[in-house]
């Protein structure tokens, strides 16, 4: 190799031996035309390659002492292969473009003299410079464009393209910036982008002749995914987490647990809900609350099984605790985002992996509909076979009798239907973790890899591959399963008997068996109603459901329904808002950090993608 090396090329290349000959020949040749002899070289940085571009690299390299080849077995990703390559190259200027030649080359010269010279740290080319635009078809042009856009707008670059693959650095930039750059996939040329303008490094972008060739590379698995996170995480590192702290993140996170409850009053009228609550019995209405602060420590105690059966074994208060949380979460955030936020916290306070806290809460969300729903249906097949007239009462109260107004029917069919479908979901769901706990087969990889052929789907897979057997693992113990079944019920009954005491706060009389019936038959449809994130903390839903189904079913007017279904619900939020602040406070942890604990899920499974 010719000493006096200034200037490294690399060539990062996957299944390129149609075209790697041609692309080292050319570069070599555009080098050599305004670089003095010797003063470069051209590295082959070969990513686990499938074809014979590792036999073609070696014949190079033997050929041409200014070619050398960096082979892998297994795939790095774009930035890892340019990682590794530029801290083994020896010039002091780097440089790397897209083998595909799709930028004139007639430009390598401007970026290579740019850093070269000293005036600019980094230097890169740009398809979207005004008036120097590339003629991209659509399938290429349209979803740049709205990358670009996302990573000028969240992220405060100045630039107007980042994954141009034609792009130059010097060696001390990438020295200081390499430790700072995460991503090692197709994001890493925009990180090293953005990170480079944030700690005042001087970039240039120039415009450049871009010819687009071969088949368009847009990915479903990397480009949403990948890509799509990969800005969220840099938003949340740069934007957020200097502000944030867990004081602030704590204070923050009570703030948002109050304003759940004033939520509740931006889609109910508030002078219903004091005019209800004013007429209840509030001794009855506070002991309907300390029976369903009951139901909690049950749910711990379900969820520390569930864990227990995927290896992890933890204390009931704990997670007791972490359930407020998530679910004081899922009354603030929309989406049902509180459940990310449980899963970060069994993460970062007992290290339990991310695939495993996501698959613990999806064994548990199953069970529970599972639950509410045999409920539900238990309840209407007895009064279909005992009461014929109930489901009769039923079917015209949702085709408009019983005094409701037109909103409140909307709001009851949507209710009733969103229930009858997520009830059927829960049973497939079972059904389908049942069977494939039978069998040691495991399809998500197969899957995930014929929707893409992108290094970063052995990172997808994997997560995936890891949370399917988690939920496996649960389902093929039948004690276990028989237990978390009746924990369940335990936790759902208790729910039921909160709604049964707060309407007979409101004075309602019925005989026992119609009170239990009408109890467990409303509250298991309003909270099936209420899984689909509609609203915050599927308010509204719930009381359309229970609503309805009260009116149909007995004597009690929709005024009086209506008000001990916003009692019963809001008996039920406050206590979880003030478990989950409490919760909050005792474990110190916040709804906020949350979110900043999301960009650890990479670690889980870096072994699995990023092997050097």
């Amino acid at each position: 190799m010719p000493e006096g090396v200034e200037v490294s090329v690399v060539l990062p290349a996957y299944n390129e031996a149609a075209t790697i000959e041609e692309t080292v020949s050319v570069t070599l040749e555009t080098l050599d035309s305004f670089l003095p002899a010797d003063s470069f070289e051209v590295i082959v940085a070969e990513d686990g390659c499938e074809d014979r571009t590792p036999e073609i690299a070696d014949e190079l390299a033997a050929a041409d002492d200014r070619v050398r080849h960096f082979h892998s077995d297994e795939r790095l990703g774009r930035g890892g292969a340019l990682n590794r390559a530029f801290e083994a190259a020896r010039g002091d200027t780097l440089v790397y473009f897209d083998t595909d030649l799709a930028t004139d080359m007639r430009h390598l010269e401007e970026l290579v003299e740019s850093v070269r010279s000293g005036e600019w740290d980094l230097a890169t080319g740009s398809r979207w410079m005004p008036g120097e635009e590339a003629d991209r078809p659509a399938k290429r042009g349209i979803p740049s464009r709205g990358f670009n856009l996302m990573v000028r707008t969240l992220l405060g670059s100045e630039l107007r393209d980042h994954q141009a693959g034609f792009k130059a650095i010097s060696r001390s930039a990438f020295q200081s910036l390499r430790s700072h750059v995460k991503d090692k996939h197709w994001f890493w040329d925009t990180e090293i982008l953005v990170k480079a303008q944030r700690r005042g490094f001087r970039v240039k972008e120039f415009a450049v002749d871009w010819t687009p060739k071969g088949d368009s590379k847009v990915d479903l698995v990397r480009d949403i995914l990948g890509m799509g996170s990969q800005i969220l995480r840099v938003f949340w590192e740069i934007r957020v987490r200097p502000y944030a702290n867990r004081r602030t993140g704590l204070v923050v996170g009570i703030l948002l647990s109050i304003l759940a409850i004033a939520l509740m009053f931006v889609y109910l009228d508030p002078r219903t809900v004091l005019a209800e609550m004013a007429g209840a019995d509030p001794v009855l209405v506070a002991i309907a609350a300390a029976v369903y602060l009951l139901s909690w420590p049950i749910r711990g105690y379900r969820y520390r099984d569930i864990l227990g059966e995927l290896g992890f074994r933890e204390r009931t208060g704990f997670l007791t605790g972490a359930i407020f949380i998530s679910q004081t979460g899922n009354l603030v955030f929309p989406a049902r985002a509180g459940d990310a936020v449980r899963a970060y916290v069994i993460k970062a306070r007992r290290r339990v992996p991310y695939a495993s806290g996501f698959a613990s809460l999806a064994v548990e969300r199953v069970f529970d509909l599972l639950t509410i729903t045999f409920l539900a249906g238990g309840v209407f097949l007895g009064l279909a076979a005992f009461g014929p007239e109930y489901v009769t009462g039923l079917v015209q109260t949702l085709a408009g009798g019983a005094g409701l107004t037109v909103a409140q029917q909307q709001s009851a069919r949507t209710a009733v239907l969103v229930a009858s479908g997520v009830g059927l979901a829960a049973i497939a769901a079972v059904l389908a973790i049942v069977l494939s706990a039978r069998s040691d087969r495991n399809r998500i990889r197969g899957l995930v890899e014929w929707a893409s052929d992108d290094s970063y789907v052995e990172y997808v897979a994997s997560v995936l591959e890891r949370f399917v057997t988690d939920v496996q693992t649960v389902a093929a113990n039948r004690p276990a399963f028989a237990r978390v079944g009746l924990a369940s019920v335990g936790v759902w009954v208790i729910d039921v008997l909160t709604a049964i005491l707060v309407f007979v706060a409101f004075g309602v009389s019925l005989p026992t068996g119609l009170l239990l019936a009408v109890g467990f038959f409303a509250v298991s449809v309003g909270n099936l109603a209420k899984v689909l994130p509609l609203s915050p903390g599927g308010i509204g839903l719930y009381e359309a459901a229970f609503t309805v189904l009260v009116v149909a079913l007995t004597p009690v007017s929709p005024e009086l329904a209506l008000g001990a279904a916003i009692v019963d619900h809001g008996v039920k939020n406050v206590v979880t808002v003030i478990g989950g602040a409490a919760s909050m406070v005792v474990l110190n942890v916040s709804l906020t950090e949350a979110v900043e604990g999301s960009a650890d899920v990479d670690t889980d499974s870096s072994s699995a993608v990023d092997q050097p």
